[in-house]
């Protein structure tokens, strides 16, 4: 009787040193794991984040292009044309002094 109270004893301390081992072992994969997951979280924000600011940059390039070719069009004066008058208007007061 005494020898089966050792070994029940026995086993359940074998039982739960084994079910401790097992409890840090997941709890190391699920650190692991998570480490891994936010490295990837951030690397995929990072990388959306770079194709939004390179997006952002075509667009306002093909804005400003339709925007010129809109301007030409109508025969709009720009800030460079405005700025050529102002330049002609300052030579020819100039002249007349």
């Amino acid at each position: 009787m005494k020898e089966k109270l050792e070994q029940l004893f026995y086993f359940g301390l074998g039982s739960a040193l084994m079910a401790k081992e097992k409890l840090e072992q997941a709890g190391e994969s699920a650190k692991e794991l998570k480490e891994e997951n936010e490295r990837k979280a951030r690397e995929f924000f990072d990388q959306a984040v770079a194709k939004g600011s390179e997006e952002r940059e075509q667009i306002k390039g093909s804005i400003k292009a339709l925007l010129k070719e809109a301007i030409d069009e109508l025969g709009l004066a720009t800030k460079a044309d405005l700025e050529a008058l102002r330049e002609e208007l300052a030579k020819q007061r100039q002249g007349q002094l």
